[in-house]
């Protein structure tokens, strides 16, 4: 029989609960044992020489205005082994991709119109999964933050430049050098024939020169004839 001693209840309704809360000591192992997996952004291999706060803008060719791409991080990433530098922006919450290109020898940036935190170029995008001719603004927090931006993606611009020169360069000494062992090569071997030519030439005139001796000989003898004694 239930007392009705309201303390009594309490007491029970406790008993009850450390009975509910009692650990058994039984173990529930997981059914499926997930393994571990490695997750990779794509920029192991990259050294980043810039890393801002800024929000991205494209320029829309059929409504003529700038839409919004996100707002996150902007980086210059430089290749370890090939020196290419690669611009990425990552929005902040989805860490969804909104700008990823090289940065190449032929871009400009130059500031935007009216606004000394912002800046434009132009550049062959990859953000969406298709190569694509963006035209793209950016806005910083600050000022300084812009001109920085400007200032290290002109530099990288040039310094792809000289490197794209210095590779022409070495391409067209290595194709003159080329161009020079091909000749000398060709010129071995004419002279290897000639010389071959000038030794077949000689060996055939001796013996015809031998012949012709032999034949001399053989008629002097046959007019000198017997010689008599007196």
């Amino acid at each position: 029989m239930a007392s009705n001693d309201p303390k009594h209840r309490e007491e029970e309704a406790e008993t009850a609960a450390g009975a509910e809360d009692e650990d058994t000591g039984a173990q529930v192992a997981p059914i499926i044992k997930l393994e571990e997996v490695s997750v990779t952004t794509g920029e192991e291999d990259e050294q980043p020489i810039l890393d801002l706060k800024a929000k991205l803008y494209r320029f829309d060719k059929e409504g003529n205005q700038w839409k919004e791409r996100g707002a996150g991080t902007v980086k210059l990433l430089k290749h370890k082994d090939t020196g290419k530098v690669r611009l990425v922006m990552r929005q902040s919450k989805t860490l969804k991709i909104c700008a990823n290109h090289l940065v190449l020898s032929t871009m400009t940036v130059q500031e935007h119109a009216g606004n000394d935190k912002s800046c434009v170029w132009h550049a062959p995008d990859f953000a969406d999964g298709e190569l694509k001719d963006e035209m793209f603004c950016i806005r910083f927090p600050s000022v300084e933050n812009c001109k920085s931006f400007m200032e290290v993606f002109q530099e990288v611009a040039e310094s792809q430049k000289k490197e794209e020169n210095k590779d022409a360069s070495a391409t067209a000494g290595l194709l003159e050098k080329l161009s020079v062992e091909d000749n000398k090569t060709k010129g071995e071997d004419k002279e290897k024939a000639e010389e071959k030519t000038e030794e077949e030439v000689p060996t055939a005139g001796r013996e015809k020169v031998s012949a012709s001796a032999e034949k001399v000989s053989e008629s002097a003898e046959k007019d000198a004839g017997p010689v008599s004694s007196t």
